[in-house]
């Protein structure tokens, strides 16, 4: 029987069994794109990284339009662009990128400074000083905004992390002038006890949350205020108030309870920006390897289920609030024992509510905290260099955090703008690897 005949043995035409696949390789997939061709995609999709990247661009695109739009030298040169476009066009650039960089160099480092130190030997510390001013602003940040993502991500709602972190700093306080032992052993019990006056702040409203179902929201914002008000109090009475003074200034912190400098007396940075990135080393790994913590997550992504496989809600949420107020209480401790050495009334500026804020911008992951707090701490403190060296008001790099925020919590319109592709489960875990893992 011939081939073409159509009996056994004889393939019909277009039919023909497809070649066998190589080792490793896929028919569908096909062999795996060159790494730089993978890198062009995954930026083409919609993953956390991607996203957070774009919409810190887009923060500084929009914060330069605002410089140019407010500076009257740009828009003098724009009104005369018929017969000068090219200074129109060149103050636009300059004036932008000046205010950026006077930012740059006022909290991460100068090149000017860097090369006088080079040619001079000298000057050393000078260099270095800004990004020392950023680490120290930026440690409180990391304490109280691993507290409230903690809440965050497993679905309790901690706003009350400024008056945690008043709690932290009482309790400090206390410990630190109070008490009289070498420095060893002073100085941890200073740490501990600032811990514990946050937790114990965190631990009322997690349990009226827990017991009676009281929202925690209300609750955080009220201890808020009832903190504020009884540091008020405190700082005018005995033990705290300093002696001889009618103000409402506290007894100053001994020394042996303040934390070393990292790198000597001439930079600011201490030990405390080191214990808080242990904490948010800890923290990752508490949420992602212990049983406690597995319980955390959770609860907060789906209580319904925690109760079905035996898990105490109403333990959970209280352990959670006063974890979360451990940490913000670790704040206060750290601006008293690492800058300030008293206190005074108000405190803590709006690092509590900053917090808030830094949470978000980490997207409530341990590493995103990390990079948000030094983001918010390097805007803040340039700010005022820009203002010093380039005449622009320092409120403009409150409108660039606020953009930075604002496309940070709107994924979507950011996905939208560029047109990215939706990714489903998949996505970056070397930048976004949080407390899940």
């Amino acid at each position: 029987m011939s081939a073409t005949s159509g009996g056994r043995g004889a393939a019909p035409v277009g039919d023909e069994p497809a070649p066998a696949s190589e080792p490793g390789v896929t028919p569908a997939s096909g062999p795996q794109a060159p790494w730089w061709s993978r890198t062009v995609r995954l930026f083409g999709e919609a993953n956390p990284l991607v996203l957070t990247v774009l919409a810190m661009l887009s923060a500084v695109v929009l914060g330069g339009v605002l410089i140019d739009a407010t500076s009257t030298t740009v828009l003098h040169a724009w009104s005369r662009i018929g017969s000068h476009p090219g200074r129109a066009l060149s103050l636009t650039v300059t004036t932008v990128a000046d205010a950026y960089g006077a930012i740059f160099t006022g909290s991460i480092i100068s090149p000017s400074a860097v090369s006088h130190a080079v040619s001079t030997g000298k000057g050393w510390t000078g260099v270095f000083t800004p990004l020392s001013e950023t680490a120290t602003y930026a440690t409180p940040l990391i304490f109280a905004g691993l507290g409230v993502a903690l809440g965050f991500s497993t679905g309790v709602f901690n706003i009350g992390a400024q008056g945690q972190l008043i709690g932290g700093a009482l309790a400090a306080l206390y410990a630190g002038f109070e008490l009289h032992l070498p420095i060893g052993i002073h100085l941890p019990l200073v740490v501990l006890a600032g811990a514990a006056g946050g937790a114990a702040v965190g631990f009322v409203p997690g349990i009226l949350k827990a017991r009676t179902g009281a929202h925690e929201v209300i609750v955080t914002i009220m201890l808020n205020y009832v903190m504020i008000y009884l540091l008020d109090y405190l700082l005018t009475v005995q033990p705290f108030q300093q002696p001889g003074q009618t103000n409402a200034v506290s007894r100053v912190l001994s020394g042996t309870a303040r934390q070393p400098h990292l790198f000597g007396s001439g930079l600011s940075v201490n030990l405390s920006f080191i214990l808080a990135l242990a904490m948010g080393a800890a923290m990752s790994w508490f949420m992602r390897s212990s049983t406690l913590g597995f319980s955390f997550r959770v609860i907060g992504s789906n209580p319904d289920a925690g109760r079905t496989a035996g898990m105490s809600v109403a333990k959970v949420t209280t352990l959670v609030m006063t974890f979360s107020g451990l940490l913000a209480g670790m704040a206060g401790m750290a601006t008293l024992t690492g800058t300030d050495f008293y206190l005074s009334s108000p405190y803590g500026g709006n690092i509590g509510f900053d917090a808030i804020t830094v949470a978000l911008l980490g997207r409530n992951k341990p590493v995103g905290v990390l990079l948000g707090s030094l983001l918010w701490a390097s805007l803040e403190y340039g700010a005022k260099n820009m203002q010093l060296n380039t005449g622009i008001p320092v409120d403009l790099a409150s409108v660039v955090q606020a953009l930075i925020v604002f496309f940070i919590a709107t994924p979507l319109l950011v996905r939208d703008i560029y047109h990215l592709r939706q990714t489903g489960a998949r996505g970056v875990q070397l930048f976004t690897k949080g407390w899940s893992g």
